[in-house]
């Protein structure tokens, strides 16, 4: 269990995903890229911030924490806990957290000041955020307007791609847990 405690480089296949994620979206003109205070999701876009894009990390795009379970190794009495909870916020108890961890509730309140900055920019039309799993799921729930008790419909794979449109008002999904690059490599 990682969580926002856990501040670990990526292993071998997390450096080929994120080599092949390079060689797939190089082409596209970001302005710039925003990752979480984690090494390993800027590790995962370095390429991209190596060739020159601005890079802004933020601590409000940190996965949530999951307290006194992060570090620890997952147990069949862990994994059981870890599936209560999830079940407990998909029937809508978004306040509840993990022992010493943040609810997805809490999650949203951090992101707030972070999304805000990244939407304020005026100059930056195309940008990467890069992020994690649960962390992804609560954005996508805040940004698309879905109670956060929806959040484990948005599927996540390690350095998959959603692609959002924002119109000013509104985003709108483009590309959904998109994959297909890692297939590439």
């Amino acid at each position: 269990m990682q969580g926002s405690g856990v501040n670990s480089s990526l292993n071998d296949t997390g450096r080929k995903q994120a080599e092949a994620f390079h060689k797939a979206w190089k082409h596209i003109p970001f302005d710039a890229v925003y990752t979480s205070k984690l090494v390993r999701t800027q590790e995962s876009v370095q390429q991209f911030i190596d060739g020159g894009i601005k890079h802004v990390s933020l601590v409000g795009l940190n996965e949530i924490s999951w307290g006194k379970k992060e570090g620890q190794p997952i147990t069949p009495e862990e994994d059981a806990y870890y599936h209560h909870m999830l079940k407990q916020w998909q029937e809508g108890k978004t306040d509840l957290r993990i022992e010493g961890g943040e609810s997805p509730e809490e999650v949203v309140v951090r992101m707030k000041p972070a999304l805000d900055i990244i939407l304020n920019q005026e100059k930056e039309e195309t940008i990467l955020i890069c992020m994690h799993g649960r962390a992804i799921r609560i954005l996508l729930c805040h940004w698309l307007h879905y109670p956060l008790r929806a959040m484990d419909m948005f599927e996540h794979r390690n350095l998959c791609l959603y692609q959002l449109n924002y119109t000013g008002k509104q985003f709108q999904v483009m590309r959904y847990n998109d994959t297909s690059h890692l297939q590439l490599s």
